[in-house]
């Protein structure tokens, strides 16, 4: 027996009412679909997953039918501020 797991598709990767990430994956049993469900994953699980993709990734350029990763008006900005406390 060989299981088989795939996004399902036609479905996208959403935020759930509690914040968290989830992906739809279809679930095969011997080549035949058995189920649907999802990955619920939280914003730093997602965060981990989404840089492991990219370092898997790195160095073999996206096909052109690839969505864009962000866009700048969904990346939040970073809060950094530099603090001055004078001579130490």
């Amino acid at each position: 027996m060989s299981w088989g797991i795939e996004r399902t598709p036609g479905s996208r990767v959403d935020r759930t009412s509690d914040g968290r990430v989830a992906v739809p994956l279809r679930l095969s049993r011997n080549g035949e679909h058995t189920t649907d469900a999802e990955l619920l994953l939280s914003l730093v699980d997602a965060e981990h997953l989404h840089a492991s993709l990219c370092r898997a990734l790195d160095g073999h350029p996206a096909p052109p039918s690839a969505p864009e990763c962000r866009s700048e008006s969904t990346v939040e900005p970073a809060d950094a501020r530099r603090t001055d406390r004078g001579s130490l």
